[in-house]
């Protein structure tokens, strides 16, 4: 029954989770009913509107004392920014040179937009708890990291796609659509925190609707437009197969860098486990909203697309690398209890033999 059980535990690290079958559903709904005209309008505002929400709630659940403890480790917070504003991105540039005939342009410029976006914070906070890491400073570092790339995302697209002939630069106009849409609701809720963090807090299971459903909301209005013009007449199978190819390099890379790399400059061990998960990750949560202002006007169905694939594969991969670094953990922490208990061990031995001899000068 037992071996029965762990089966089934190992086998269910590589099932999607119920969100992602969500999102698979989302897309078939989408490419079965695709919305559009007048109603797609109308649908368009309340995914704004949703989106603003959103933020408004990430701003609100974020406590500043967190911000402020955080910023003090500042050499694991520099690293995991440099390894997502930057190692990413300089990535991301040496896939261009992939033959398009081998990757696509349109998808190109979706893994190109995956490299430029902050990290996830739920995900990688629960990756590191559960392998020993480091928990508040992922809550900082992951939580810096989506504040400043409302800031640097705009801003790397619009160099590397410009600078690669891509199109879809950065504007004045993308920057007002993350400014109203992400940042304002963002900065209202953490004005609003001090008075509303504590509820908002103690009610995660009312308020996670907000979240996939916000998501699900943008990630079926970017499919139907995407729909609409034709998306799958202009990808087969094979395509999307090299996208999950290249996700899968991706993540590999990054996860060998952060977690040898972290070793070699000397961080502990719960520094190093939350730099690899803080820094290895890609918010889907932040960046299926990002697109829909930053590309505003266009079809994101195929920016989004190497995304969505990327979240799965680094819930799978992230989730058996936590559990390695749990056990190695436990297994270090059983080995430290017996190093402490073998001096007390020793020296019993030595009393019981003492004692009888004392015993038998006791009775002559």
């Amino acid at each position: 029954m037992r071996s029965y059980e762990r089966k089934h535990v190992s086998m269910s690290r590589f099932l999607p989770d119920r969100f992602t079958m969500m999102l698979v559903a989302t897309v078939i709904i989408a490419s079965l009913l695709p919305v559009s005209g007048e109603l797609a309008d109308y649908f368009g505002i309340a995914t704004k509107c949703a989106i603003a929400l959103l933020f408004f709630l990430h701003g609100a659940r974020l406590s500043r004392d967190v911000v402020i403890a955080g910023v003090l480790h500042w050499r694991l917070h520099l690293v995991i920014l440099l390894v997502t504003f930057g190692l990413f991105p300089l990535l991301g540039v040496a896939l261009g040179y992939i033959p398009q005939e081998i990757l696509p342009a349109p998808l190109y410029m979706g893994v190109l937009f995956l490299c430029v976006l902050p990290s996830t914070v739920q995900s990688s906070i629960a990756f590191t708890s559960m392998a020993g890491g480091n928990v508040p400073a992922a809550v900082c570092a992951a939580s810096a990291s989506n504040i400043l790339g409302m800031f640097l995302t705009p801003v790397l697209v619009g160099f590397l796609f410009t600078v690669g002939g891509h199109g879809g630069g950065f504007s004045l106009d993308a920057f007002l659509q993350i400014f109203l849409q992400l940042l304002l609701p963002f900065i209202l809720g953490q004005l609003l925190q001090p008075w509303i963090g504590d509820w908002i807090r103690a009610r995660k299971s009312l308020l996670a609707p907000v979240d996939r459903g916000s998501i699900l909301m943008v990630v079926y209005l970017a499919f139907s437009e995407a729909v609409v013009e034709g998306i799958w007449n202009q990808f087969t199978l094979r395509d999307i197969g090299v996208v999950i190819g290249i996700d899968i390099l991706l993540l590999a890379t990054v996860l060998v860098i952060t977690m040898f790399g972290s070793r070699l400059v000397g961080f502990k061990k719960e520094d190093e486990i939350t730099i690899t998960f803080c820094g290895s990750k890609k918010s889907l949560a932040s960046g299926v909203p990002m697109a829909g202002a930053i590309f505003a006007g266009q079809s994101i169905g195929a920016i989004v697309l190497p995304l969505m694939l990327f979240h799965q594969i680094q819930l799978m991969a992230c989730a058996v690398i936590a559990q390695r670094y749990a056990r190695k953990t436990q297994a270090d922490e059983k080995a430290k209890a017996v190093t402490k208990a073998k001096p007390e061990e020793t020296a019993t031995p030595a009393e019981a033999v003492v004692l009888p001899e004392q015993t038998k000068t006791a009775l002559q």
